[in-house]
């Protein structure tokens, strides 16, 4: 009975150490999950599409909960998180997720009273903590130097921004009486995702070409480079597509095709450089490949490439360009499905010792 009362508190004790101290950016597991899935109806993958709607539910649902109880029971720790220039920005992932969740129930299940639900609460998360964050690390005085403090997890704030543009553009068919409101609204924070965007990846730039680059600091949130461009060529793709419900898209659909083209370039010259310093990192430097939640960072941009570039494809009217989803979605699966079993080896062995 001892034991058994030991190996309970035991395991509680592991629980409550594993919620203290969860990763802020954990949300990208639902990301990433909600992107595949989507890919996936895309290319007419049923099979994988609609199984993945339940997990994303229930990781989403779970992810909620542990965040929950750690703001309760946990919350100093929260806050140190939320003002670090590091763990900051994985907060970003909670709105992203709830938005891609929310796509992907409209796409794939064609369920629209819950997305909008998901809509209007990611606009309010999207306002809690672009505006709580920046404010926290602009009024901070220990800030780190740029070379510490700036990485790749920054461009989540775009990448947020953007997922709220997303799905209001699903949406607005479904909100027949604010469509012209609606679309207003999802081009405005487009353009403040480009915005976002441009800002960041000037100074990541920077740090990547004119400051050490250690093989502890080449972490997979990197891939956000391209998939933050990933995620703004599909808000484009939408509004491009949806330039019929509202004679101002229409009469700026020259501009939109060309930015979200410029965008699509921009993150399609990325991956040979990720890929690139991927290799140098794990095969000619040797550092281990091993699970961590950061990888969810890298399955997001490969699953968001394949549906930017199918949308894309659409948009601008020119089928050639289907040729990359095509092979890129199975790329996307393959990621998921490594760093699923990462999460789920990781989790096993951790019960079995304790």
């Amino acid at each position: 009975m001892r034991n058994i009362v030991s190996d309970t508190n035991k395991e509680l004790g592991l629980v409550a150490r594993s919620i203290a101290g969860l990763f802020p950016g954990y949300f990208a597991l639902v990301m990433a999950t909600g992107i595949t899935s989507i890919a996936t109806h895309l290319l007419e993958m049923a099979w994988i599409a609609k199984p993945l709607v339940y997990v994303n539910m229930a990781a989403f649902a779970i992810l909620w909960l542990c965040l929950i109880v750690r703001l309760i029971n946990f919350f100093p720790r929260v806050r140190t998180d939320f003002t670090d220039h590091g763990r900051g920005p994985g907060f970003f992932t909670i709105v992203a997720a709830t938005c891609v969740l929310g796509s992907q129930l409209v796409i794939v299940t064609g369920e629209y009273r819950v997305a909008t639900w998901l809509w209007f609460f990611g606009i309010f998360c999207w306002i809690a903590i672009m505006y709580g964050f920046f404010t926290a690390v602009t009024v901070r005085e220990d800030k780190p130097t740029l070379q510490k403090g700036i990485s790749g997890a920054w461009l989540i704030a775009a990448v947020a921004t953007q997922s709220v543009s997303v799905l209001g553009t699903l949406l607005s068919q479904h909100l027949e009486n604010y469509r012209e409101i609606v679309l207003f609204f999802t081009l405005s924070m487009f353009l403040v995702g480009c915005m976002l965007y441009l800002m960041l990846i000037t100074l990541i730039f920077y740090r990547f070409t004119f400051l050490g680059i250690t093989l502890e600091t080449l972490t997979p949130p990197y891939w956000i480079n391209m998939g933050a461009v990933a995620i703004t060529t599909l808000a484009g793709a939408r509004l491009i597509l949806a330039s019929t419900e509202w004679h101002f898209l229409d009469e700026i659909k020259p501009f939109l095709k060309g930015f979200t083209l410029f965008f699509w370039a921009s993150g399609t010259w990325w991956i040979p450089l990720l890929f690139i310093l991927g290799f140098w990192r794990h095969v000619y430097k040797r550092f281990p490949l091993r699970y961590d939640p950061q990888y969810w960072g890298m399955v997001f941009p490969l699953g968001m490439y394949t549906a930017c570039t199918f949308q894309l494809s659409k948009a601008l009217d020119f089928p050639p360009l289907m040729v990359i989803p095509r092979v890129s979605v199975y790329l996307a699966v393959i990621a998921w499905a490594v760093a699923f079993a990462g999460l789920i080896l990781t989790l096993l062995p951790r019960r079995a010792n304790e």
